[in-house]
């Protein structure tokens, strides 16, 4: 059994085409959020330096690339298209910076939303992946996106469709699967799910999470599930909803709960619940 072991993992070495040193890939992704967001331990004070420091961050990736496809001409296509997309990424994660100061009352300004708020960060490596699954790159966009998943609890699939003015608040247990479209202006609170009804693998490539439309606000512990189910503008989902229908524009929805107290007196025995 030790004999064939060993053999199979000679195997899977020889055979792998992909070299993939996960801890460099980690270490890239916070490398170009924190040279964007000016978290860096250095100051740029001319244009020669930023693009500098531009190139070598170009060139990083471009050897990230290559060990996962071993095409140079490939690998120097994708970390162009990549960076020639960054400018847009970065302004738009500008606005969501602004959305989560603007609707944070805690937030006293976006320096501190870019050092201190986990939501963003996920946001941010989100966009970051989001570029690199449209061009089709494989396995390092679901690799940053795991890589913010386990830093701050946020699941965000990198093929999700998500527009401007994004904001996550407070943002632990939030999952956000392949198939979300979601619109501009939306805020969504921990624990929140945008998930799947089960289906089989065969319809994989079909819609199967729902479409959040603009301006619309998600509460803690809402689960809305299914492709078919379209969340109207303008609506607020209260927390602990339950959703797998569409909503009309402007919607309120909740969850009627009840409270229960009793007098110590009444009852015999002590109430000891052991989790």
């Amino acid at each position: 059994m030790q004999a064939k072991f060993i053999q199979e993992l000679l195997h899977k070495n020889e055979s792998s085409q992909a070299f993939l040193d996960k801890k460099r890939i980690e270490k890239y992704t916070d490398n170009l959020f924190h040279f964007l967001f000016q978290l860096e331990d250095r100051k740029y004070l001319c244009h020669e330096a930023i693009s500098i420091r531009i190139q070598g961050l170009k060139n990083e990736l471009t050897s990230i690339v290559f060990n996962i496809n071993q095409d140079g001409p490939e690998s120097r296509a994708i970390a162009k298209g990549f960076f020639d997309a960054l400018p847009e990424i970065y302004f738009t994660l500008q606005t969501d910076a602004e959305a989560i100061l603007q609707n944070d009352p805690a937030a006293t300004c976006q320096q501190e939303v870019y050092i201190a708020y986990p939501g963003f960060y996920a946001i941010a490596i989100y966009r970051f992946a989001h570029q690199l699954q449209k061009q089709g790159v494989s396995l390092l966009p679901r690799i940053w996106t795991e890589y913010a998943h386990g830093k701050t609890g946020i699941d965000i699939h990198p093929s999700a469709r998500i527009g401007n003015h994004f904001c996550i608040d407070h943002g632990t247990g939030i999952v956000i699967g392949e198939t979300c479209v979601i619109g501009n202006n939306v805020k969504i609170y921990q624990g929140v799910t945008l998930g799947a009804i089960s289906v089989s693998k065969d319809k994989a490539n079909t819609s199967r999470h729902p479409v959040i439309q603009d301006n619309v606000i998600i509460y803690s512990g809402a689960t809305i599930l299914g492709g078919d189910t379209i969340i109207g503008h303008h609506s607020i989902i209260g927390g602990n909803v339950w959703l797998t229908k569409s909503t009309e524009p402007h919607s309120i929805i909740y969850s009627k709960s009840k409270t229960y107290s009793k007098d110590q007196q009444s009852v015999q025995k002590p109430i000891n619940f052991i989790i």
